[in-house]
């Protein structure tokens, strides 16, 4: 598996018919990488905490363009402080190493 280095400089890759989703232990193990991020009810999540609404709304932003990007998009709930950032990947039903290359990214973004 990939470093946190590694997963902020990879890039998603489509997950085709017959990729397995990712074990709990193999989960577990990525989580590690992550600094943050937890694992419940079928994603990995984050919360991310701001002074006001107008930060949280440019963190909102700036999240949807890196996932634009790598063509992988997560959920997100905001609020006026804060927003919860939710990612899995639908076509498997699970979680896979984009999710991970995903929350690496929106983690360094967020450490800007």
């Amino acid at each position: 598996m990939t470093d946190t280095i590694d997963l902020v400089s990879s890039k998603c890759k489509p997950c085709e018919d017959g990729v397995a989703p990712m074990t709990q232990e193999q989960i577990t193990r990525m989580l590690t990488k992550i600094e943050g991020w937890s694992y419940g009810n079928g994603v990995v999540t984050r919360t991310y905490h701001f002074p006001n609404y107008w930060q949280t709304m440019a963190f909102v932003n700036a999240t949807a363009w890196i996932s634009h990007r790598e063509d992988h998009h997560p959920d997100i709930t905001v609020g006026y402080n804060q927003c919860r950032v939710d990612y899995c990947t639908h076509s498997i039903k699970g979680i896979s190493e984009n999710d991970f290359i995903c929350a690496a990214k929106v983690n360094a973004l967020f450490g800007l």
